[in-house]
């Protein structure tokens, strides 16, 4: 059974920065590609990142590109979001996804 555990989230100040880990089971995670999304409040699923599964290929959904970093760790089976330069408008629920699963998300706020 695929199991995935999002962490790390909370309340910062724009301009700060957050780290959110995705803690990845029932699969065979370093063979796998996996991505960030995030379900801002009142909007759908936006996609956030990529990453390949030996990490060596990143990609960034146009909004967060430059600020985000995706990575991860194969032998922790775990994977990674290193967020820089928050604004108001990353406030979202954020999920790690493997094809169509994803946890049970970590909520991100920006604010003041």
């Amino acid at each position: 059974e695929v199991q995935l555990v999002e962490s790390g989230g909370g309340l910062v100040q724009p301009g700060g920065s957050l780290r959110l880990s995705c803690a990845a089971s029932g699969f065979t995670f370093g063979s796998s590609g996996m991505s960030w999304v995030r379900r801002a409040p009142g909007k759908g699923l936006e996609w956030v990142s990529t990453i390949s599964a030996r990490g060596d290929f990143t990609t960034y959904g146009a909004s967060v590109k430059g600020r985000f970093t995706v990575s991860r760790d194969n032998a922790k089976n775990e994977l990674y979001l290193q967020m820089n330069s928050l604004k108001p408008e990353d406030t979202a629920v954020y999920y790690c996804q493997y094809g169509t699963a994803t946890g049970q998300g970590t909520q991100v706020t920006v604010s003041s």
